[in-house]
């Protein structure tokens, strides 16, 4: 087992030391957490599995929290002041905003009026 010594705050290293045995089981957790909130996942979820209409998804926007909080990490990222976690929040609003996109496109010929 491999050993890590940190410099930690005294109040953060007495909570974990209160932790013992959990610790390990707390870092994991910690560091397989999703890259975005699981509300965010859930908004989308729901909205795919409600049956929407042609024109429901072609209607589909993001929450106002998800563009702004997107519209925050753009602007870090033309700082240059992105973190490594909030690449790894942009990196997944652009894989959730490409699986949308496919799904708009592919319901295009459902909404073109019938010859």
């Amino acid at each position: 087992m491999a050993q890590i010594t940190l410099d930690l705050p005294e109040d953060l290293a007495q909570a974990l030391t209160q932790q013992g045995d959990r610790l390990p089981a707390l870092l994991t957790q910690a560091l397989t957490q999703p890259a975005l909130p699981v509300h965010i996942y859930r908004h989308i979820l729901e909205f795919l599995t409600s049956h929407p209409t042609p024109e429901d998804i072609a209607n589909f926007h993001p929450t106002p929290e998800m563009v702004d909080r997107l519209q925050t990490l753009l602007d870090q990222n033309r700082s240059g002041k992105l973190t490594a976690i909030g690449t790894q929040e942009l990196e997944e609003f652009e894989r959730i905003e490409h699986i949308i996109v496919m799904l708009k496109s592919s319901n295009l010929s459902y909404l073109q009026p019938s010859a």
